[in-house]
């Protein structure tokens, strides 16, 4: 599972997660019971598929901090802190929310308090999303992050191979699926060779 310093961190978040839920909807009412599968279990499983050259991360549309928080937090707990992880997210609430968990979690992350339309370019090894947009918009929002070396991990749900069909009239890539280990119609996606 996890370290016992992850864990403890974890456990900072989770708390910080259930009191904010109550005045900001950060997350689905009917996840509450079941938060270290549904949302940080779900985001840690993409750990492992970070390529190991990685520096830079960026998540897109970050919310409670899904994957993004979790990633910047293994890294650091239990990796080698390798990356230098960027949060997007445009709702103010939620930015100060993140700006919290990662204070006292005592996690490194820079929180851009702007849609991701809006963002100045920003190289990434690594663009992430979840729950966010269709695959087509996914890679159209990510074009400022992007570098002929980038990997887009995208966690989706059923509608994965036809959000893919689409984004192929728009986009060339190379694509690997790989199967949720949380949720069982789930699918990450790894996409690489990303050329409009």
């Amino acid at each position: 599972m996890f370290l016992k310093k992850t864990q403890e961190k974890l456990k900072i978040y989770h708390d910080l997660l259930k009191k904010w839920q109550a005045s900001i909807n950060l997350i689905s009412p009917s996840t509450l019971p079941d938060i270290m599968t549904r949302h940080f279990m779900d985001s840690a499983q993409l750990y492992p598929l970070i390529p190991a050259s990685a520096r830079t991360l960026v998540d897109m549309g970050s919310g409670a901090g899904f994957p993004g928080v979790v990633l910047a937090l293994l890294d650091q707990t239990e990796g080698k802190s390798r990356l230098a992880v960027h949060l997007v997210e445009s709702d103010q609430r939620k930015a100060v929310f993140l700006r919290e968990v990662l204070r006292q979690c005592d996690v490194k992350a820079d929180v851009h308090p702007v849609r991701a339309e809006m963002m100045p370019p920003l190289p990434a090894d690594v663009v992430t999303a979840r729950a966010l947009k269709d695959v087509r918009t996914l890679l159209t929002l990510a074009q400022p992050f992007m570098t002929s070396a980038t990997t887009c991990l995208f966690l989706k749900g059923e509608k994965a191979n036809e959000e893919l069909t689409d984004a192929a009239r728009h986009y060339s890539f190379q694509v690997e699926k790989i199967p949720s280990q949380t949720a069982e119609s789930g699918v990450i996606l790894k996409l690489t060779e990303i050329v409009k």
